[in-house]
């Protein structure tokens, strides 16, 4: 059976309805959301998890800060993993802790 994975990504003016894609593998049923802020992932994330994704990617957008909140959103209904820029290079190398 395939593992129902995500990856959420952060940036302004991202709209969920409009901004996301499913990538449907024989190992990995993948959803690809993108998200305004902090708010609204944990939303997505939670919804993500009630759909049965077990495992959560987050983009480099996500500071500290708003990878904790995704983790202790989600509990221990899915794994959170983050990939890292310490500044992101399309938020004018800040990081999403200070803009989101």
């Amino acid at each position: 059976m395939a593992t129902k994975a995500a990856f959420i990504y952060i940036a302004p003016e991202n709209d969920p309805a409009k901004h996301h894609a499913f990538i449907d593998s024989p190992v990995i049923k993948l959803s690809i959301v993108g998200v305004v802020d902090y708010n609204q992932a944990e939303e997505i994330a939670l919804k993500l998890v009630s759909e049965g994704v077990t495992a959560i990617e987050l983009c480099a957008g996500f500071g500290n800060e708003g990878t904790a909140r995704i983790a202790k959103a989600v509990g221990n209904k899915a794994i959170v993993g983050v990939v890292r820029f310490d500044f992101h290079p399309a938020f004018n190398h800040q990081s999403g802790d200070k803009l989101f």
